[in-house]
């Protein structure tokens, strides 16, 4: 009894734990029915990409894209008719637009406009509905004009309504350029023509393309999920959801992009335009207003007049001017007198004599006689007396003067006095004394004398 209790229980259990998982998966079935099988994270699911990359929109081009999601354009191809046939190679295409305003900024060139593609030539830009659009020397045969509104950066308007298409001959019908209207059809967007910054948006349109989830809900069915197949200078990746995405990875020069429209199995869906490539041109560091935009060199507020025809920046309001004060009238100060600076008297010579720095004198060593050549007549030595530090009166600015070296003097030439160490020492100090002559009997030879003194 126990065990059949157990078994009761544990298959109880798991009948209730199956129900749970079901009511959960249904559940989620049932949340966000737009959404894809794939993953809703990214917009592109990229296989073997070695240069190419997914990044996310330029941070301007977020703000002002925010400014224009009150619009729902609705476009319409007034002339030429659907299925009409002309008798010419010219055409003038009509177009109108509502719920959107259509205009090119004169600063920045740029604006909302409608984007015309004949055949799957590359697209036209209409600014003014008011004047038509003309295109001559037509090829004979059947063409299609496609035409859907457009955000400045070339992005499209994906609501119901932004998109018109008519298929018109030319002489005669034939089957190019005519779509199948019951079947999924693309329409290359861009990047096309030229493109001065990096990233680079890449974008289409979809017409008849079924919902993912109605799809995907039974593989049995004749309905096949699509995805557009991207391929970037050969390398290749798959787009499963319908909204613009920006790379980067291009290199400067010629570069080619191609778009296919193709069902779950990997197969291109066969009608026209479904397979579309084109040639960019891409050069770094481009100065047109887009490429600033893209670069972040232009602000979302320095080019909101893309998107705003009456928009007017803001011009900074000058602070206000303080009105100017009547200025008092200078008075002239008056100095009360300061006790006076007693001045710094300077020495001006006067008459008397200053009290005389003392030198000290110079010690001359008595010179000792030397014998001269002539034995016959001996003269005595000069007696020298040492001068005494007496005061004497100085010259007006008195000066220090530095000793000065005495060498060994001279031979005294005749007639002349042999020159006395007190004579040097007189003249060291600056004091001019007598000279002292030593007459000496004519035609005698005059004895040599040598002096020395300490170094």
């Amino acid at each position: 009894m126990e065990i059949n209790w157990r078994r009761k229980a544990a298959g109880r259990l798991l009948v209730l734990l199956a129900a749970v998982l079901i009511l959960g998966i249904t559940s989620c079935s049932k949340t966000n029915p737009d959404l894809p099988k794939s993953s809703s994270k990214s917009t592109s699911a990229l296989t073997e990409v070695k240069t190419i990359s997914e990044v996310s929109p330029p941070a301007g081009i977020q703000k002002l894209r925010q400014a224009l999601e009150i619009y729902q354009p609705q476009v319409s191809i007034l002339e030429p008719k659907a299925d009409q046939v002309l008798q010419d190679t010219y055409i003038s295409v009509r177009l109108q637009v509502k719920d959107l305003p259509i205009f090119k900024d004169a600063n920045l060139g740029l604006g909302p406009h409608l984007q015309v593609f004949l055949d799957n030539k590359p697209y036209q830009a209409v600014y003014d509905t008011n004047q038509p659009l003309e295109f001559s020397d037509l090829e004979p045969g059947t063409h299609t004009l496609r035409v859907f509104a457009s955000r400045p950066w070339e992005e499209s308007f994906k609501n119901e309504g932004a998109f018109a298409q008519t298929t018109f001959h030319v002489f005669t019908k034939t089957q190019d350029n005519n779509p199948d209207r019951a079947l999924p059809q693309l329409t290359y967007n861009q990047p096309q023509d030229s493109y001065g910054a990096e990233p680079i948006m890449l974008d289409f349109f979809l017409t008849n393309a079924p919902l993912h989830l109605a799809a995907q809900e039974n593989s049995q069915d004749e309905i096949l999920d699509w995805k557009i197949r991207a391929t970037v200078n050969g390398e290749t990746f798959a787009i499963d959801q319908w909204q613009p995405i920006y790379l980067k990875g291009f290199k400067p020069g010629k570069n080619w992009v191609q778009l296919e429209f193709i069902d779950e199995r990997g197969n291109l869906v066969k009608n026209a335009f479904n397979n579309t490539v084109r040639l960019i041109n891409y050069q770094p560091l481009g100065q047109d207003t887009l490429s600033k935009l893209v670069r972040g060199e232009l602000t979302a507020a320095e080019t909101r007049s893309i998107v705003d025809r009456n928009y007017k920046p803001e011009t900074p309001k000058p602070e206000p001017t303080p009105e100017p004060k009547p200025t008092p009238a200078l008075e002239t100060p008056i100095v009360k007198p300061s006790a006076a600076v007693p001045e710094t008297p300077v020495a001006k010579p006067s008459q008397e004599p200053e009290t005389p720095k003392i030198v000290e004198p110079i010690p001359v060593t008595e010179p000792t006689a030397t014998a001269t050549p002539e034995p016959d007549k001996i003269v005595e030595p000069i007696p020298v007396t040492e001068p005494t530090a007496t005061a004497t009166p100085e010259p007006e600015t008195p000066k220090i003067v530095e000793p000065i070296p005495v060498t060994e003097p001279k031979k005294p030439s005749p007639n002349l006095p042999p020159t006395s160490p007190e004579t040097i020492a007189k003249s060291t100090t600056e004091l001019t004394l007598p000279e002292q002559t030593i007459s000496e009997p004519e035609n005698q030879p005059q004895s040599e004398q040598k002096v020395e003194f300490p170094t």
